[in-house]
């Protein structure tokens, strides 16, 4: 009991403890508690507090904006009382026109009234006249219609009706309806007319050529009679014989048989049609057994479905045979199918004899047929051969082994038709007589033969009158012969041995090959059973001047494509071992989808068009150019280098100038230009602002066409005096400091630029990221502010925000840009001095822009060299203050940058600014432009002419009803630095042309890093030349002039008027010697607004040193010129300049950097890739470029998937034909992978680069063997 007592106070003391301990513990949370809430507290003071500066700020930015709008609303109500005034005006005038037009109008009309009335009178009396002829010949058409129709009544109750009317879309022919209950009974009395055996065409039998065209033969009365008694002479046929036909009895062996000799010998004929064959492959055999015949009319393929089917029937039972005709015993192949015919089916009573295979064609019917023997010791064994393949592919005979794989074993075709003579001549060239060794088409001399082409006499003489010739050439008979179109030779007793037909015959390097050869080939490859029910085509199309093996097979639903690829690479292997021929193409469809002719078997020359079209839709197909093209000419052979001295030598020699020209001289024109006296841009724009203060410079417009902002004189001045007084206040920025400038196209663009002029700073324009596409954009934007070593970053709140949101924080770290200003908000405060360059040489800006082949460079630009430059500018397109000029292109490298913030404050005259970006919402912004503001100068882009040949293409008319005219318009320059594209400068002239565009208004410009405009279209001056030079001459590098339409021809368009001030000299690349006239050569440039260099170059650190600053290696060495890398000639023409001396034509032909390399000679991506486009109507887009020594070609698809590898084979030929080169890789992508910059030029360095690190996601890839 005290253990338990002293327990008891053990716990009761444990208990009390666990209760304080709980207090304390409660006590803790509650001053946990308190602290948290007292924090609480503090921090949402702290945000009351931070937010109340906020407001303070926001109503203080509030007020200064709504200070600006009301100042801005003053402005435009002035502006459009002005205009509303203006407007008033122009409509007093218009009215007071209108009211002497009106009464112009009303004298014209009463005159007109007058006429009319006399003209009624008149017309009154011509009705009555009319209305009584009308009468009359209304009586005569019933009186016609119902001859008409009592004729037509009589003709349905005799079963003929008028195809005219039956048939939409054939010709007009008597449509003879031979069912019984359309035909009435003849008379009692009538006899059919009994005709004698003569020359008359007793019916014609069409066939179908290899090309698909379609061919009637005439069979005369006397051929149709000789040709059915040789047919009951050869088949011994006698009265009341049976006989299953299952040949289609309208046609060749079928008609002959079933049809023609079968009632000459009153026999019993069984015919049994394709669609029951297909559903009972042994019902003939069943009809045979049945009726007990003794001839049947089979092919090969009959037989080998009864086989297929067979399966172990007792009942059947074909003794009674004497004569199993297989129709297409002349095929190499059938031999195989009647050996194994006759294996199954000899226990069943057939006998060896019986099978009588026989050769036959169009043109010379029945060309003989081997003849049944029925006595005991009659019989004569079949003649076989075994003969090399590769002896028959030279037209010869060798006999060889049965155990090779190389050979081709044939059967005999029986012996001449009686009366019959034949001999083999040379399938090529005359018809000389072969030799007992050689194959040849067979020839034959009888009666029973047709006699010509229905319609085609020039083809009847070659086919139905040939007369073989001996080895000295004289003919060996008086009487003609006819071709048989067979491929054979005659062999031991006279027997016929059919090796193939003319039209299977494929000649490809100069040895034949059949078709049936590769056919069989191809369904030996295991697995046999790939193909879908053997349905095989093989034809040959001719590629570079020779013939290329194309084979076509339908695979089996259930196929994969390892499957796939792997029975390609084995019949690849067969036909190469076998027949020493490689397959140019290899394609498989899917099943039941190759076109059928009537009885089932494959449409051969529907299935070639097909695949010439590009409209096979295969599933996989395999390409194998490298192994089958043999013939490509030799590659070039670079020889010595002749001197620069020689080559000018001999240009005097032979009479021909030095290939320079040069534009006008800057300094003996233009004395009244009072932007001359001033050095710098940021002078001229302070004296226009003090002189006129209130004209608009830049007009900038939306995608509705009306205008988003606008800059004067002035506003343009104060605006980047309160920039520079940002930069040297806020930045603390020094003289010679790096700004990038990142801002959309608009004015803050040229204000932000001006405002770096006055501070003394050095500006770089940048493209903004794209938003929706920030993780491929923004890191070009971080690059160019590294390279170009900027130290700020100057942009507007919206590009600002995207730069710190978390998309692009994630692609590049914040805290590496270097400060970013925005300059939505502008301080009142002005500079107290602007700043003012000491020497015209130093940096007015760095011009950075990425080229095509990947290389980012940015070119250094002096004050000198810009203000030049707008002089230049200024004095080709006659730029005055009174001028509005409209531009549509990117403002941020070359001569759009120019253009868009330059050219405007040097010449006075007013921009309307469209950005490129906005004609994707509205296509025909910029078209609606010009035509609004009545302007008479534009510039654009390529890609801008590419939108509007697209987008307005079917909205011509729409656009002329909305009163768009064109007709204004003296020069519309599209800015690039290429060649031009003569196909769409043509496009854009022709579908304008109804809106007044005329054709000589559209041109182009050229200019490059070194020199941003070299030439340039001016208002005076001679219309562009077009040239036509010798495409494989040009890559050789040299130039041959051509006509028009002349083989391999490749127009070239002048690339505009050179500019005043500049020189330019045509020059060997390598040698560094002058060219003469006409050469072709690297065009090097003098001028004064030339780049003074690369301030730095990413991506090609390589590139040479004396790119700026070139000297001629011979001739004149003194002067100093830039090598702009592009590959062009001079030519002096016929036209005269506004000086009256005769124009010196530059053409562009392409870029040094971009030119590939291949088999020694020099190719220009452009011409490659308008070969492929115009190759298929679903290609929008191509590029080329080369990888590891082989020619890549991607091609943007515009439609369904299924098409994509249509366009492999067609790529691949039209690079061969035209181009000679071998296409290693075909890339089909979707629209728009192709990267294009904002000149719309192909990056095509971009492109390989995304190629190599599989990133293009491609359609299909083919890589060609």
């Amino acid at each position: 009991m005290r253990r338990s007592r002293v327990m008891r106070s053990r716990a009761m003391r444990r208990s009390a403890e666990m209760r304080r301990s709980r207090v304390m513990r409660s006590r803790a949370m509650r001053r946990s508690a308190e602290m948290r809430r007292s924090r609480v507290m503090r921090s949402r003071a702290m945000r009351r507090s931070a937010e109340m500066r906020r407001s303070r700020v926001m109503r203080s930015r509030a007020m200064r904006r709504s200070a600006e709008m009301r100042r801005s609303r003053v402005m435009r109500s002035r502006a459009m009382r002005r205009s509303a005034e203006m407007r008033r005006s122009r409509v007093m005038r218009s009215r007071a026109m209108r009211r002497s037009a009106e009464m112009r109008r009303s004298r014209v009309m009463r005159s007109r009234a007058m006429r009319r009335s006399a003209e009624m009178r008149r017309s009154r009396v011509m009705r009555s006249r009319a209305m009584r002829r009308s009468a009359e010949m209304r009586r005569s058409r019933v009186m016609r219609r119902s001859r008409a129709m009592r004729r037509r009544g009589a003709m349905r109750r005799r079963g003929v009706m008028r195809g005219s009317r039956a048939m939409k879309r054939w010709p007009k022919v008597l449509w003879f309806v031979t069912e019984s209950k359309h035909l009435s009974k003849p008379p009692r009395d009538w006899f059919p007319l009994t005709k004698d055996a003569n020359q008359d065409t007793a019916y014609i039998e069409y066939k179908t050529c290899k090309d698909g065209s379609v061919l009637g033969v005439t069979v005369t009365r006397v051929a149709m009679l000789a040709h059915s008694q040789a047919l009951t002479q050869c088949c011994s046929y006698t009265e009341a014989e049976t006989i299953v036909n299952v040949l289609d009895f309208k046609k060749d062996v079928g008609l002959w048989h079933a049809v023609l000799t079968s009632v000459m010998n009153m026999m019993h004929v069984i015919s049994i049609p394709y669609a029951l064959m297909k559903v009972n492959p042994l019902s003939w055999i069943q009809k045979v057994c049945q009726y007990k015949a003794r001839v049947a009319c089979v092919k090969s393929r009959d037989m080998h479905w009864a086989l297929v089917a067979h399966r172990d029937q007792r009942d059947i039972n074909l003794s009674s045979l004497r004569m199993l005709l297989v129709a297409d015993g002349s095929n190499p192949w059938s031999i195989s199918s009647c050996d194994a015919f006759l294996n199954v089916f000899q226990t069943k009573g057939l006998r060896s004899e019986v099978i009588c295979p026989c050769a036959s064609s169009p043109e010379a019917l029945t060309v003989a047929i081997r003849r049944s023997c029925f006595g005991p010791g009659d019989s004569v064994p079949p003649g076989r051969g075994v003969l090399s393949m590769s002896g028959l592919s030279h037209g010869v005979i060798r006999v060889d082994s049965e155990e090779k794989l190389s050979v081709l074993t044939l059967q005999d075709v029986g012996s001449v038709m009686p009366g019959g003579l034949m001999c083999a001549v040379k399938p090529e060239g005359l018809p000389l007589l072969c030799k007992t060794d050689e194959i040849g088409e067979l020839c034959v001399c009888t009666l029973a033969t047709g006699t010509s082409y229905y319609g085609l006499s020039g083809m009847t003489k070659n086919t139905f009158e040939v007369f073989p010739l001996s080895g000295a050439g004289s003919p060996l008979s008086d009487v003609p012969f006819t071709r048989t179109g067979l491929l054979g030779f005659i062999g031991p007793a006279g027997l016929i041995f059919v090796a193939g037909k003319m039209d299977g015959l494929m000649v490809v390097g100069g040895r034949r090959h059949n078709a049936d050869d590769i056919v069989a080939t191809a369904l030996a490859v295991e697995p046999m059973k790939f193909v879908y029910r053997g349905r095989i085509a093989v034809f040959s199309i001719t590629v570079l001047h020779d013939e290329r093996i194309v084979v076509v097979a339908e695979q089996r639903p259930d196929s994969t494509e390892e499957d796939s690829f792997q029975w390609m690479s084995r019949v690849l292997q067969a036909i190469d071992g076998i027949h020493q021929v490689g397959v140019y193409c290899l394609a498989l469809v899917p099943s039941n989808t190759l076109p059928k002719t009537p009885l089932g078997g494959i449409h051969l020359s529907e299935t070639k068009q097909l695949f010439l079209e590009g409209a096979l839709h295969p599933c996989n197909v395999l390409m194998c150019p490298h192994t089958c093209v043999t013939n490509l000419p030799k590659p070039r052979q670079k020889q010595p280098e002749i001197g620069p001295a020689s080559v000018m030598v001999g240009n005097l020699v032979s009479g021909k100038r030095i290939a320079q020209a040069s534009g006008r001289d800057l300094t003996q024109m233009e004395d009244n230009d009072q932007a001359r006296k001033f050095l710098f841009l940021s002078e001229v724009l302070q004296w226009r602002a003090q002189t006129t203060p209130d004209h608009v410079l830049y007009t900038l417009l939306n995608s509705r066409g009306t205008i988003a902002s606008s800059l004067t004189c002035v506003q343009l001045h104060k605006r980047a005096e309160k920039i520079a007084a940002i930069l040297s206040e806020r930045a603390h920025l020094q003289d010679g400091d790096h700004v990038a400038l990142v801002y959309p196209p608009g004015v803050d663009l040229v204000v932000a630029f001006y405002g770096c002029l006055y501070a003394g700073c050095v500006p770089i324009t940048v493209r903004p990221p794209h938003p929706q596409n920030i993780t491929t954009t923004l890191p070009t934007v971080k690059m160019i502010v590294e390279v170009s070593r900027s130290v700020c970053v100057m942009t507007t709140q919206v590009i600002s925000k995207l730069l710190r949101s978390k998309e692009a924080t994630a692609t590049v770290d914040l805290r590496t840009w270097p400060p970013v200003i925005d300059t939505d908000d502008l301080p009142k405060k002005k500079p107290p001095l602007l700043h003012k360059p000491l020497n015209p040489d130093t940096l007015a800006y760095l011009d950075f822009s990425v080229s095509t082949t990947g290389m980012l460079a940015g070119v250094k630009m002096s004050h000198s060299a810009t203000s030049a430059f707008c002089r230049s500018i200024k004095l080709q397109c006659e730029l005055y203050p009174s001028r509005e000029v409209a531009i549509c292109l990117d403002p941020y490298c070359g001569l759009g940058f120019v253009l868009w913030c330059l050219c405007s404050v040097y010449s006075g005259h007013q921009s309307i600014l469209i950005p490129p970006s906005e004609l994707e919402l509205n296509p025909s912004l910029w078209l609606s432009a010009v035509s609004q503001y009545k302007v008479r100068d534009t510039f654009c882009s390529y890609s801008v002419m590419e939108l509007c040949t697209k987008g307005l293409g079917l909205q011509t008319d729409a656009l002329k009803s909305r009163g768009v005219d064109l007709s204004r318009v003296r020069t519309c320059v599209v800015v690039a630095e290429e060649r031009p594209r003569i196909s769409l400068t043509q496009s854009f002239s022709k579908l304008f042309k109804d809106l007044g565009l005329h054709p000589r208004a559209v041109s182009t410009s050229f200019g490059c890093r070194v020199n941003l405009a070299i030439c340039l279209q001016g208002t005076s001056g001679p219309d562009p030349t077009t040239v036509f030079v010798d495409m494989r001459a040009l890559r050789h590098d040299r130039v041959r002039l051509v006509e028009r339409g002349s083989p391999h021809s490749l127009p070239l368009m002048e690339s505009g008027k050179i500019l005043p001030g500049v020189r330019i000299i045509i020059a060997n690349p390598e040698t560094k010697g002058p060219m003469g006239e006409s050469h072709l050569g690297e065009i090097w440039v003098h001028s004064g607004h030339n780049a003074s260099g690369y301030f730095t170059v990413y991506g090609d650190e390589a590139l040479q040193s004396d790119h700026f600053c070139s000297r001629l290696s011979f001739g004149d060495t003194q002067t100093v010129w830039a090598r702009t890398g592009y590959l062009g000639f001079l030519r002096r023409t016929e036209l005269t300049d506004a000086n009256g001396e005769r124009h010196d034509a530059l053409y562009v032909v392409g870029a040094l950097e971009e030119a590939m390399e291949l088999r020694g000679m020099r190719y220009h991506p452009i011409d490659i890739e308008t070969s492929v486009i115009r190759t298929h109507k679903s290609i929008t887009e191509c590029a080329v470029f080369t990888w590891t020594n082989l020619l890549v070609v991607v091609v943007e698809l515009d439609g369904s998937e299924h098409e994509a590898l249509d366009l492999v084979p067609m790529v691949t030929n039209v690079v061969l034909e035209e181009h000679y080169l071998i296409v290693g890789v075909v890339v089909v992508v979707d629209i728009g992978v192709i990267p294009i910059n904002s000149r719309g030029e192909k990056q095509r360095m971009h492109l390989r680069d995304g190629f190599l690190a599989d990133q293009l996601d491609p359609i299909y890839v083919a890589y060609n063997m």
